[in-house]
């Protein structure tokens, strides 16, 4: 009998609360609804208008990436820290310009300037302010413009330059990389206008006793 009465109050009880619980969630959420705080879409609008309006009146790209192969077999790669499209839409100026230049010869070129323009109908690139370029065959040069090609292998500094290679301080009016005429595969790195090379002899091979 006192088990009989036991499994009938369980019974009981799990009915009851199948009744008691859901109901007590409803009440639950709804409280939750109620004392929650009301969210104004409208309170986004201000800070979103402000974006879009200021990329409407100055379009600009962060970190652009261009990439490409001239028709000698170069491979070209450039890259900035922003880009803004000029109003023809086929051209444009960028930050922080960074390129890469490497020839079917083996021979790597890396240039860095403080900013540039491109020219698609040109297809040409020139960069400026403090250009720097470090070839793989030991020279560090500096000038303040430089003009490069993008559809063939030619990079022609705009002014002197100045910097260092594997024969000493060396200083020149106009630098400039191209192809061999009439030898394919095969790239020059020609320096001309009052050229002058300081000659600083390598260091002799530590004397190993």
């Amino acid at each position: 009998m006192a088990l009989s009465r036991h499994d009938n109050l369980h019974s009981r009880l799990v009915g009851w609360l199948k009744v008691l619980l859901p109901l007590l969630a409803l009440v639950i959420l709804s409280t939750l609804f109620m004392v929650s705080r009301k969210i104004d879409p409208q309170d986004a609008i201000p800070y979103a208008e402000v974006d879009v309006a200021d990329r409407i009146r100055e379009p600009r790209m962060t970190e652009p990436a261009y990439a490409g192969v001239t028709e000698d077999g170069a491979s070209l790669t450039v890259t900035a820290d922003a880009a803004r499209p000029d109003a023809s839409g086929k051209g444009g100026t960028a930050q922080t310009l960074r390129a890469e230049l490497d020839t079917p010869d083996g021979a790597h070129t890396s240039i860095v300037a403080q900013n540039g323009t491109f020219d698609d109908t040109a297809r040409q690139m020139r960069l400026n302010g403090g250009v720097q370029i470090t070839t793989s065959t030991g020279y560090l040069m500096t000038t303040e413009a430089l003009v490069s090609e993008l559809d063939r292998t030619e990079v022609t500094s705009a002014g002197p330059v100045a910097g260092t290679g594997p024969l000493g301080v060396l200083s020149a009016g106009q630098m400039r990389i191209t192809a061999t005429e009439g030898v394919s595969g095969s790239y020059v790195l020609v320096f001309k206008n009052r050229v002058k090379l300081i000659y600083r002899p390598p260091e002799p091979p530590p004397n190993d006793k």
